[in-house]
């Protein structure tokens, strides 16, 4: 089919895509808007998902000071080239990722990073709460594993709904990155500072 030019405009002006995904993405979806964007988003995260396995050895490292100057953050966000670095996709990726661990104050960067012993701990403070409940090893189980899941959006970076977008999570986010700038984007560390705060 031929495809409206003005619907690709429309298309990339939404998702950031190039013009022949674009329109690859609009002749598959019969030169539908929603089914467009839906394509390109599942084509997004299978490219992505290829690119997750490669080394990220450039990057930045990316500092925000909250107003006030009470409380800042430092993240260093690697990528595969120090071209990607540059682009300013990137560096307001780093930027919007040292706002998000000021305001949300993560503690470790995904669910792998949290040492088992505080595992184990959140587990027991869980089961605990259910001591004498009546409910079944299978029940308990299933109530463990969804608490377990709401503790992680509330500690680990990636997990966490993102600070302008609170439909998507901060992998969601990276994930949407990485299929735009066609490289491998990780966070790899971050600190977090609080004027006044006990020292470790």
């Amino acid at each position: 089919m031929t495809v409206d030019p003005k619907l690709i405009k429309e298309l990339r002006e939404i998702t950031g895509a190039g013009i022949l995904e674009c329109k690859k993405a609009l002749e598959e979806s019969g030169g539908d808007i929603e089914k467009a964007k839906q394509y390109l988003r599942e084509r997004g995260v299978a490219i992505a998902a290829k690119k997750m396995t490669r080394q990220a050895r450039e990057g930045i490292i990316e500092a925000y000071i909250h107003t006030g100057s009470k409380v800042g953050a430092m993240v260093e966000l690697n990528c595969e080239t120090d071209f990607v670095a540059r682009t300013d996709l990137f560096r307001n990726l780093a930027h919007d990722i040292a706002m998000q661990v000021v305001a949300f104050n993560p503690l470790y960067i995904k669910p792998e990073d949290i040492p088992p012993e505080v595992i184990e701990a959140k587990k027991a403070e869980i089961l605990s709460e259910y001591k004498g409940s009546g409910k079944s090893p299978e029940e308990l189980e299933k109530i463990v594993e969804k608490r377990l899941e709401e503790y992680y959006r509330e500690v680990c970076l990636l997990r966490q709904p993102f600070l302008k977008d609170e439909n998507s999570t901060v992998e969601e986010v990276i994930t949407q990155a990485i299929a735009k700038l066609g490289e491998n984007v990780v966070v790899r560390r971050f600190v977090r500072f609080e004027l006044g705060e006990p020292l470790e």
